[in-house]
């Protein structure tokens, strides 16, 4: 079985000076609090954001869009931030200033549809032959260095798993020893391990290890119920842009002599994804981006 390192396909979060806004600051009845959740005043212009968000989470307010005006400084970005943040982590969100749109080597239109279709989310759900549930155990596999030297080299990983109805002892290449670190898997974690990939997923911490401490910020979780090899459906979120990204990275350099594979290696500025390639995203997506088409080509100027 061919087990590889998968790379997460999650954007890193943007570090700026609407970081610390957590949401609308609105109470049950959707009224704003006056202090609440990073925001401070704008009283109407949250609950009338709290009403956009409403009208977006029931559905009635697709393919529409918002536009807010007011002068420097009066909250514009940090309510736009705030709606994003009621709409939950796994709904994209892309800020964006003018200074982004100029580039001497892409042309404008591409840099707002790059943004647009990473703003349009998916939701891809698969069926997958996983090994879930509790780790019992996590012993590294260490060898002397085939290379020389007075060091040592992981062979391979070995990883005990608890479920509800039984156990399973895991011997595991030592590229997931590398995901298991990166996850930063201990014992008592309830993990899933894919079959095919060598994925890793850390779900949380065992549910009895709650009383451990009397503060704890990690989420717990029950005991897997079940086999431990077992077909789980996986959720994975992402945006048309990274579809995008994956299907435009060349699959291998058969073919090309070595000067066009170091150039390809060295080229480090920024090329543009085709539109053809686009127009087959969107046939295997199902998705119509005809009336985000017509706004680029009929918009003249675009003002930020």
């Amino acid at each position: 079985m061919k087990i590889e390192e998968m790379k997460a396909v999650g954007q890193a979060a943007r570090v700026a000076a609407h970081s610390h806004i957590k949401g609308l600051g609105l109470d049950k009845a959707r009224m704003p609090i006056p202090i609440a959740s990073g925001l401070v005043g704008q009283e109407k212009a949250r609950e009338a954001a709290g009403f956009l968000v409403d009208l977006i989470n029931s559905g009635k307010f697709a393919g529409r869009a918002v536009l807010l005006v007011g002068p420097p400084g009066s909250g514009k970005t940090a309510i736009a931030t705030a709606i994003a943040k009621e709409l939950g982590s796994k709904v994209p969100f892309r800020p964006m200033v003018g200074s982004e749109v100029y580039s001497s080597e892409v042309k404008k239109t591409e840099v707002l549809m790059e943004n647009f279709r990473r703003a349009i989310g998916l939701r891809v759900k698969e069926t997958k032959e996983v090994y879930e549930g509790e780790v019992t155990e996590l012993t590294p596999q260490e060898i002397e260095n085939t290379m020389g030297g007075y060091g040592k080299t992981i062979a391979g990983v070995i990883v005990g798993l608890r479920t509800s109805k039984g156990t399973k002892q895991l011997k595991l290449d030592p590229t997931v020893f590398e995901a298991l670190q990166q996850e930063k898997v201990a014992v008592g974690d309830v993990i899933y391990i894919e079959t095919n990939t060598g994925a890793v997923k850390r779900q949380g911490r065992m549910d009895a290890y709650a009383a451990e401490f009397d503060l704890e910020t990690d989420e717990f979780v029950p005991l897997p119920k079940g086999e431990v090899h077992k077909k789980r459906e996986v959720v994975q979120d992402i945006t048309l842009h990274d579809l995008d990204e994956a299907n435009a990275q060349p699959q291998n350099h058969g073919g090309q002599d070595i000067f066009s594979i170091m150039g390809h290696i060295i080229k480090g500025r920024k090329t543009e994804i085709t539109d053809k390639l686009r127009k087959e995203i969107n046939k295997v997506n199902f998705i119509s981006i005809t009336l985000l088409d017509d706004f680029l080509n009929k918009s003249e100027l675009l003002y930020f």
